[in-house]
């Protein structure tokens, strides 16, 4: 029988749910005192069915969500939860939504018990925002417009907002916390481009709230609800196939560099590798944990280029020729151009593939860059992909010992390298990493026990089971 642990989360991300659980139930006892006249009435037999009939609607929202890049998911409970708020006493639906939000099982080895509360309470801190305010502005004198009342669609428009920030503000602040990625780079990567259909959706709560009230079909409103879910879900597959595109650009991506590795034993994972050196580089740079995730994607890919170069140069046992080594330098272009029918995917690692054989000096190529004006992502690449390639070696080079190629890197610091990047190299080679000798990288990264000093997770990875959830 295994024994559960009670793991505690980061100081901070503890406090902030424990406040987010008191301003949700802080909330919902306010909305327990509001007074509103609601058509469904929550007593006896046949109000018992009407909010078990909501609450499985709230409980398939909440396990059909789609994995978003940093650490986030977000589903249709928001449709679901603004049209329990229409129909019921306030205080209803943020119970509804919290109580109905099932994850992993308790035990089982992907639960986490503090995400879990975390989820919960901010599902229901957002419905009982936008209950509130719901109910608030539709127990105000009627709102018409040219004979129109327009008061209902106003309070729905408003309660709609509201849940989105409130539900966004308090996933983008904890997923911030727990990562230290800045909310404006949480929100630019995970919900930016789904604010649009997301504000879009949200009045279908209201037909849905009428559809129940008004039955269309065999003189129950919840066949017409659930006709209309099944349609709901289909802009579902928007969100999800967005993922699965990237994830499968990702995918092919990784095959290519896969074949590529696989061509020559000197690279067998040399990408992988530099990818690994990249990271920790990064991190002591103080590059945040999206950015570091994108670095170490571009570091994987950072060759790609030469899948179009002939095995015969590309393999060549001996010293190339000055035309052969102009062939070799074109992968940084070929690079650049494999990725650009999906540039809008890659165009963050692009300079990487493009400038990481630029050097501080400005005698590299493909233009000649220097200094700063040379990506900084693609200076720490250019550090970790020489430092590899010294150590691996070549059909031609033998390689080099990780004290020797340190050495190279601290001699070509201010000419070749960025200096101050070659400083932060050191201080992290004499930390003994696991990617300071090759071959204990080697053994290691084929090793069945993972190891945290391995690559980060590529996106399609990121999100974990236990996710903050939006929606």
């Amino acid at each position: 029988m295994s024994r559960y642990v009670l793991a505690l989360p980061p100081r901070g991300v503890l406090l902030f749910t424990i406040s987010i659980a008191l301003g949700f139930i802080a909330l919902t006892i306010a909305s327990y005192q509001l007074k509103t006249n609601t058509s469904i009435a929550i007593d006896g037999l046949s109000g018992m069915i009407h909010i078990a009939f909501w609450s499985f609607l709230i409980f398939i929202a909440s396990r059909t969500e789609v994995r978003l890049p940093i650490q986030a998911a977000i589903s249709h409970v928001f449709v679901v939860a603004l049209a329990v708020a229409i129909l019921f006493p306030p205080w209803i639906s943020p119970l509804l939504a919290a109580l109905m939000r099932f994850g992993d099982k308790p035990g089982s080895g992907t639960y986490v018990w503090y995400k879990d509360v975390f989820n919960r309470a901010q599902g229901g801190l957002a419905t009982a925002v936008a209950a509130i305010l719901w109910h608030s502005i539709n127990s105000t004198s009627l709102i018409e417009i040219e004979g129109v009342i327009v008061q209902p669609y106003i309070a729905i428009l408003v309660a709609s907002a509201a849940y989105f920030v409130t539900n966004v503000g308090v996933v983008a602040y904890v997923i911030h916390l727990s990562s230290g990625v800045p909310i404006r780079k949480v929100w630019h990567e995970n919900f930016r481009w789904l604010a649009g259909s997301y504000l879009l959706l949200s009045p279908v709560a209201l037909f849905l709230a009428n559809s129940y009230q008004t039955p269309l079909v065999g003189g129950w409103g919840g066949f017409t609800v659930l006709v209309f879910m099944l349609l709901l879900y289909f802009s579902r597959f928007y969100w999800d196939e967005k993922v699965k595109l990237e994830d499968s650009f990702n995918a092919t991506i990784d095959t290519l560099v896969q074949a590529l590795d696989a061509k020559d034993t000197f690279t067998r994972l040399h990408s992988e590798r530099v990818a690994a050196i990249a990271t920790d580089l990064a991190q002591v740079k103080g590059l945040d944990e999206a950015d570091r995730r994108k670095i170490a994607y571009g570091a994987r890919i950072h060759d790609i280029g030469k899948v179009g170069i002939p095995d015969d140069v590309l393999l060549k046992p001996i010293r190339l020729t000055s035309q052969e080594f102009e062939l070799i330098k074109s992968h940084t272009t070929r690079g650049a151009e494999i990725l650009k029918p999906a540039a809008r995917y890659f165009k963050e690692v692009l300079p990487i593939v493009l400038y990481h054989h630029e050097r501080w000096d400005g005698r590299g190529y493909p233009e000649g860059r220097a200094g700063d004006a040379i990506p900084l992502w693609a200076r720490i690449v250019c550090i970790a992909d020489a430092y590899e390639a010294m150590t691996a070696g070549r059909s031609y080079s033998p390689p080099k010992s990780p004290q020797r190629a340190m050495q190279e890197l601290e001699d070509l610091a201010g000419d070749q390298f960025d200096p101050e990047l070659v400083k932060l190299f050191k201080g992290i080679w004499l930390q003994d990493p696991i990617w300071k000798d090759r071959e204990v990288f080697l053994r290691s990264y084929t090793s069945p026990v993972p190891s945290l000093d391995l690559p980060l997770p590529s996106r399609s990875e990121s999100g974990s089971a236990t996710s903050p959830k939006s929606g």
